[in-house]
């Protein structure tokens, strides 16, 4: 099983990758229609505001939860250890 490089989703089945693509390392949530994957803006802001939405987090706060959170993962490493 892989995990997205760049959520930490747990990947398991084709559904689970962008356009089934099991090649991909990150998860269908992670990338655009086409099948690339998010920017990091792009994924610093769904983050927060998925963090939001179901933690009831002000914006600030969110932020700041979801820069820590893909602080931890490979796809974002060279954003915070250039």
């Amino acid at each position: 099983m892989k995990i997205c490089i760049a959520c930490g989703m747990p990947m398991q089945t084709a559904a689970d990758y962008p356009q089934g693509d099991m090649e991909k390392d990150y998860c269908l949530y992670c990338a655009r229609p086409d099948g690339s994957m998010h920017t990091f803006d792009e994924k610093r802001e769904g983050l927060t505001n998925f963090i939001i939405k179901t933690q009831g987090l002000d914006e600030e706060a969110a932020r700041k939860t979801a820069l820590e959170m893909m602080a931890k993962l490979p796809a974002w490493k060279s954003y915070f250890n250039p």
